[in-house]
């Protein structure tokens, strides 16, 4: 098990900081430090209270999703189906509190809210465990598996939406049972909204799963070098499978957590947040190739888009220009990871020739130095 354990990520809970880390993650953090300096200059509003709230539960609905996404990145792949994910899980929680007709002489059950919550998850888990399926088993590529469930998903909400918003069914019927929903996922404990905590909870469950458990060191060794891994015993099909329900999963959380939060469930939910979601993967230090990356890192990353966003929101700029800016900034995020992993390989390269002439001078003069 040497190869696995030799490209695998520090073995500490959210990793132990290495000089690589700090270049990468460093860069994030300055960027979000610059952010939150400049526009609380530019607007008094900008780091009030409620502003605040609001940053941050926008920040929970993106940085759970790259969380999914940083487990599919780490092993080389992508998945651009999870914004359709959290679409067609608020439209299967929307249609269950409707009501589900069975077909038996017009009966309809109304299912409780957990049984509705569960069914919603258990949907964004099959669709991350159908792309799993296609792309561990008949080996076809994430971008093309991913990008054609991104229509069908989202093809699916729009027939189960026909067109319709849901919105007064979500708070369901007394003499049903059914109700409860809006005081559990619309809540806010401690004046915290109950997204955040689902965002640290997932974090620390993500960062154990990343940094004290086998199936972390295979997700590392198949990003770093998948032939390895599979020579050195890691089974590299179920991992792939698991990275991709994974995702799914995270997706119909925030799906849940959405139309509780908009109290409606629309057919447009979750859109371009599969961009969001790779730019805060890819902003917080981790590497599109696959093998590195840190749950720390995209906590920081989606935390940059959102104060980004929102900076950008509360100073008037147009939505035309924001999304020029958010562009800029991940491709100057992708752009500075490239350059340091070509500096980082030039003083590889120079290393390694530095020690070929050092070895071949000290044979020379051993040679020499003989009689």
């Amino acid at each position: 098990m040497s190869a696995v354990t030799s490209n695998a990520e520090p073995r500490k809970l959210f990793g132990r900081v290495t000089l690589e880390q700090i270049a990468t993650q460093g860069r994030a953090l300055v960027a979000l430090v610059l952010i939150i300096v400049i526009f609380s200059l530019l607007s008094d509003n900008y780091l009030s209270t409620g502003n605040l709230v609001t940053i941050i539960k926008q920040v929970a609905f993106n940085a759970l999703v790259a969380l999914g996404m940083l487990l599919v990145i780490l092993h080389s792949g992508i998945d651009l189906s999870v914004g359709s994910t959290v679409g067609l899980t608020g439209a299967v929680a929307g249609n269950l509190f409707q009501g589900l007709d069975i077909g038996l002489n017009g009966l309809v059950l109304y299912p409780k809210v957990w049984v509705i919550v569960v069914l919603a998850v258990a949907i964004g888990c099959l669709v991350g465990w159908v792309n799993g399926m296609l792309i561990a088993k008949l080996n076809l590529a994430p971008f093309i598996v991913t990008l054609g469930m991104l229509y069908v998903a989202r093809g699916l909400t729009e027939v189960l939406l026909n067109g319709e918003n849901i919105t007064r069914e979500l708070r369901g019927q007394p003499e049903l049972g059914n109700t409860g929903f809006f005081a559990v996922f619309a809540s806010a404990p401690l004046g915290i909204p109950i997204a955040t905590w689902v965002l640290i909870a997932v974090t620390i469950a993500f960062a154990f799963l990343l940094t004290k458990t086998p199936f972390g060191r295979w997700l590392y060794a198949i990003g770093s070098n998948e032939r390895a891994g599979q020579l050195s015993g890691v089974p590299v099909a179920k991992v792939k499978i698991w990275v991709y329900v994974l995702s799914g999963f995270c997706a119909s959380l925030v799906g849940i957590l959405q139309i509780a939060n908009i109290s409606s469930s629309t057919a447009d939910l979750g859109q371009f947040y599969e961009l969001n979601a790779i730019a805060a993967v890819v902003i917080g230090g981790a590497a599109l190739s696959g093998g590195r990356g840190t749950v720390r890192g995209t906590i920081i990353g989606a935390f940059v888009i959102g104060f980004l966003t929102n900076g950008l929101v509360i100073v008037g700029v147009s939505p035309f220009w924001q999304k020029v800016v958010t562009g800029a900034v991940i491709i100057l995020a992708v752009a500075l990871d490239q350059i340091q992993h070509i500096l980082q390989q030039r003083r590889a390269a120079r290393r390694a020739t530095q020690r070929t002439l050092a070895e071949q001078s000290g044979r020379q003069s051993e040679s020499a130095a003989q009689p």
